[in-house]
């Protein structure tokens, strides 16, 4: 093994350490990484780290929360535990992460029927009452505007372009910035990213 394979396999050790999953078997994804050593091993994990621990605009806790919504809504178990755990240690409660959950398929449910309504552009569907029960959005555990931030990252996700103008804008009314949702559409970018090599 070449100097630079133990650097690139360090690095990935590394990136796992950090993500308490130092144990992980790799999948085909990231062993076609590893046999190469390539050089976007590195990325991942500067991209990694930067969005859950160098964030202007995010705490920690708030980081691992979203992306614990990330590996829930892309039904991925081995960060959703690794992030939980993460998420715990950073102060979240059992309500919080179950809140989290609640939010990530109440997502799940509006991007697919929104995105329905978009799509037909028919007076009559949107016409119709959509029917969806809701109560958990009236009054969060982790406060209003971090949960619509929640829900716009899952929305970004999942591409409903409804979903995302509305979350957005309510996000801005509930007193936060462009700053802040830049950084975690971000987030959940690069997560998303992450679970592509790892699952």
């Amino acid at each position: 093994m070449s100097a630079t394979a133990t650097i690139q396999n360090e690095t990935f050790q590394n990136l796992l350490n950090d993500l308490n999953i130092p144990h992980y078997i790799p999948s085909a994804n990231a062993q076609a990484l590893l046999n190469v050593n390539a050089r976007f091993i590195k990325d991942i994990k500067i991209n990694t780290g930067n969005v859950l621990n160098n964030s202007q605009h995010l705490n920690r806790k708030e980081a691992l929360l979203l992306a614990l919504a990330v590996a829930i809504n892309e039904k991925y178990d081995l960060l959703k535990e690794s992030f939980t755990g993460l998420a715990k240690e950073a102060g979240t409660t059992d309500e919080e992460i179950a809140e989290i959950t609640a939010c990530t398929s109440l997502m799940n449910t509006n991007n697919i029927f929104y995105r329905f309504r978009h799509f037909m552009g028919k007076d009559f569907y949107n016409n119709q009452p959509a029917g969806i029960k809701m109560s958990i959005m009236m009054n969060p555990v982790l406060g209003k505007e971090f949960f619509e931030l929640v829900s716009l990252v899952v929305s970004s996700i999942n591409g409903c372009e409804m979903c995302v103008t509305s979350h957005e804008q309510s996000v801005l009314q509930h007193g936060s910035s462009e700053s802040r949702v830049f950084e975690a559409v971000k987030l959940g970018a690069v997560i998303k990213g992450l679970i592509s090599v790892l699952a």
